[in-house]
């Protein structure tokens, strides 16, 4: 072969070399590409990027699910780890192209400033850590629109995020929900604030409740429905009618543009009732309700949906006195009663319960006429008196001054214990101040009209037994159960001591009767006069016994005389 044909062999031999080193890519270790898949072995998937020789992927950068659906000739982004080890193969990487197309995504989605989404997988110190495909802060501000009290019920719930710090070279991702919030909200505040008229219906949810009303999310914005505008009976607390995230339809009162406050209302939704309750519930009729409430001072009750009338405590019952409520009606009992007074205006409504039966006193009138003796138990003891209660429910009292002609009653309980039956007297009937007075001592004779003035007289001594001993005296019952009064002024003219220290209870002592009073009903004794007669009597027998001797001796003198002259 001569030396031009050697020549042109060689050119043709480079152009062929070159030709086919220009039909493979011109790759970079360190960059993403896309390959194609030539052999799905066991423990390597191998790949076909146009390259000289084919690359290599460990079958663990791949997932089970993965590895399943994976199929020859299927696309594979792929990152370039390394050209050529020491064998001559590629290496190839699919986990680090995950990743790196994960990071240019992110870029991309914070730079258009487009949602992402992401799962709340734990939570740190400030705020919570999210799986958006590499992990990212959450700051505990960022999260909702108001302060989130449970944080870990975050955890595990996926939601979408708005970038909004990015930093690939230190692996810094910080991301905000409330962002995307503050965006819905705007955008639903500015769509409701466009069409929000005065007297339009919307629907709200229940976002807060306090002791004046609720506020509502009207969409964006905020609505207040004040308490008095809920219903147009009473409502005791806005909690009692809602609860937090309810759906309430409302109606829009009031609506200030220039402060954007927003007054809303339930009841104007329905006509007022209490605008025809005067001729709907006419005093005097009967009505049928359930109670609503319990106050100390009666009981609320519902004759329809925003009207209530009050039953006082004291028109529950005509015969007990009722102390609460509670002691007759419970809430939700249904009840009749009867309208007592209706002041429209005030929007009030006065029922009685007792007015529904027949009132006892009524009865009690017409079957126990004064004077007539009854029988009843003892239903409690006072410090002015006794309580008997009758047959038909209703007590009479046996007044302290009532319960005997003769003795000094100084406590009620001296003679009567809770439960004990006892006997009296109808004494008098108040029906309109629903009274009825008894009387004990009134079981037999006035003894002062009769007995007592011809027993006991002014200036006799009367012998007795003490009974009771007060500061200002001391009482002794005499014969036949009458108590007299020996008064302290009466005892004697040195008396220092305490009574209790000179005398005793069942003690018997003598004293001069000074005073009968059948009028007042009182004896006053003196023991200072009796005492006086007793000296004056030992005096007298003491002047009369030296009277005598004096004239026995004057007989015997005269007679010595009369025998010496002779």
């Amino acid at each position: 072969m001569n030396t031009l044909s050697q020549h042109t062999e060689t050119i043709d031999r480079e152009t062929l070399a070159a030709l086919y080193d220009e039909t493979f890519k011109n790759i970079e270790e360190g960059t993403i590409t896309e390959g194609r898949v030539i052999d799905i072995q066991r423990d390597r998937v191998v790949v076909d990027i146009g390259y000289k020789s084919e690359g290599m992927i460990p079958a663990d950068q791949f997932s089970s699910e993965e590895l399943e659906h994976l199929k020859v000739n299927d696309p594979i982004q792929v990152y370039i780890e390394q050209c050529e080890d020491s064998e001559g193969n590629l290496l190839l990487s699919k986990e680090k192209a995950d990743k790196m197309k994960v990071w240019e995504d992110l870029e991309v989605a914070h730079h258009e400033e487009k949602q992402v989404q992401g799962k709340v997988i734990s939570r740190i110190k400030g705020g919570m850590i999210v799986d958006i495909g590499v992990k990212a802060f959450l700051p505990g501000s960022q999260i909702d629109l108001t302060p989130v009290r449970d944080l870990d019920g975050l955890v595990g719930k996926t939601f979408n995020f708005k970038i909004i710090k990015i930093n690939h070279r230190r692996g810094n991702v910080v991301v905000s929900r409330r962002a995307l919030l503050e965006e819905t909200r705007d955008k639903r505040r500015q769509s409701t604030l466009s069409t929000l008229t005065e007297g339009q219906l919307i629907e709200g949810a229940v976002k807060n409740i306090t002791d004046y009303g609720a506020f509502l999310d009207l969409g964006g914005i905020d609505g207040l429905l004040h308490i008095t505008d809920i219903s147009w009976g009473r409502v005791g607390h806005p909690s009692d009618m809602f609860s937090i995230g309810d759906r309430v339809e409302v109606l829009v009162l009031k609506y200030d543009r220039e402060t954007g406050r927003i007054s809303l209302g339930v009841k104007q939704k329905s006509p007022d009732p209490w605008t025809k309750v005067e001729s709907k519930y006419p005093e005097g009729s009967r009505v049928k309700g359930k109670v609503v409430s319990l106050t100390d001072y009666g009981a609320f009750v519902e004759l329809e949906p925003g009207v209530e009338g009050l039953v006082h405590v004291s028109e529950m019952s005509w015969t007990h006195e009722v102390r609460h409520p509670s002691k007759v009606v419970s809430v939700g009992d249904a009840i009749e009663a009867q309208v007592l007074h209706v002041d429209q205006q005030s929007r009030k409504i006065s029922l009685g319960m007792k007015q529904t039966a027949p009132n006892p006193w009524d009865l009690i009138e017409e079957r126990y006429p004064e004077g007539t003796q009854i029988e009843g138990k003892v239903k409690s003891v006072t410090d002015f008196g006794a309580f008997v209660g009758l047959d038909e429910g209703v007590d009479g009292l046996i007044h302290i001054s009532d319960m005997s002609w003769t003795k000094h009653i100084k406590h009620p309980s001296e003679l009567f214990k809770k439960g004990q039956v006892v006997q009296a007297v109808i004494l008098k009937i108040d029906k309109d101040k629903e009274r009825l007075s008894l009387g004990y001592k009134q079981l037999v004779s006035d003894p002062w009209s009769t007995e007592i003035p011809q027993r006991y007289h002014v200036g006799e001594t009367a012998t007795g037994t003490i009974s009771k001993i007060a500061d200002f005296g001391i009482f002794v019952e005499l014969e036949g159960g009458v108590e007299g009064l020996i008064h302290v002024s009466e005892i004697g003219p040195d008396v220092q001591d305490r009574l209790e220290d000179k005398f005793s209870i069942g003690q018997e002592v003598a004293a001069k009767i000074v005073k009968v009073d059948c009028e007042d009903r009182k004896i006053a004794l003196s023991l200072w006069e009796h005492l006086k007669d007793i000296e004056q009597g030992e005096v007298s027998e003491f002047h009369t016994a030296q009277g005598s001797l004096d004239q026995s001796l004057g007989r015997a003198v005269q007679a010595k005389e009369q025998a010496t002259d002779s």
